[in-house]
């Protein structure tokens, strides 16, 4: 993926009024895993996994805000950044690079609803845009729709076969989100066959040999 949790927000329990140490110290535990997944997804067009992560618990946008006890940004929240581009999309509503800017700063601020809906208007504009069906997945797999996720990838897969950020996201969730080792092994593998020269190939074979271990304990 350009730029990438199993488990939906909506899993903690908001109306608590407060937290013992022990559930404090799994909630961070909990985090740090998510933060750790989160790491691996690679946006649409972007470069390697080697690059930075846009999403993960160190690099989100509003990181350091939300760890000082800010709220998460919100689509209210966004409309000072969205509102120019909202209104050139009123002037040309077909514009596909506008619904994609659009999209991708929802994304970057996690605010995932938002921008699958402008990735979707994105696609039905231009169809056949790996990268942007690659990031549609991506942001399903935030929402923890890991099914629908896989099925945007497939479809990105179809427009071209060997693009390396599809298949590798499509090994992450299908390992981490389905459980599905064998699918998993075989994005990763295809990766590597289609891409020689995969700037991150020794992290590949690292998850490929941690996938084939899980296969084996799951018999």
């Amino acid at each position: 993926m350009r730029r990438r949790q199993s488990i939906p927000e909506e899993s903690a329990e908001p109306n608590r009024a407060g937290w013992s140490s022990r559930e404090a110290f799994l909630l961070g535990l909990i985090c740090l895993t998510l933060g750790l997944l989160a790491g691996y997804i690679l946006r649409g067009s972007g470069p390697g996994a080697s690059a930075i992560p846009a999403i993960s618990a160190a690099s989100a946008p509003g990181a350091n805000e939300a760890g000082a006890g800010a709220p998460p940004p919100t689509a209210e929240s966004l409309q000072p950044l969205v509102a120019p581009l909202l209104a050139a999309l009123r002037a040309d509503p077909k514009n596909f690079e506008t619904l994609v800017q659009i999209a991708n700063l929802y994304y970057d601020h996690r605010v995932y609803p938002q921008a699958i809906e402008y990735y979707t208007r994105a696609l039905a504009v231009r169809a056949n845009d790996a990268n942007v069906r690659t990031d549609l997945g991506t942001a399903y797999w935030y929402s923890g729709l890991p099914d629908k996720a896989v099925a945007e990838y497939e479809k990105s897969l179809k427009i071209n076969p060997s693009h390396p950020n599809t298949l590798f996201n499509l090994g992450v969730v299908r390992s981490e989100g389905l459980k599905d080792y064998a699918g998993a092994i075989a994005a990763w593998q295809t990766l590597l066959q289609t891409n020689p020269d995969y700037p991150d190939k020794p992290k590949v074979i690292d998850l490929i040999a941690k996938a084939q271990a899980q296969k084996g304990n799951a018999k």
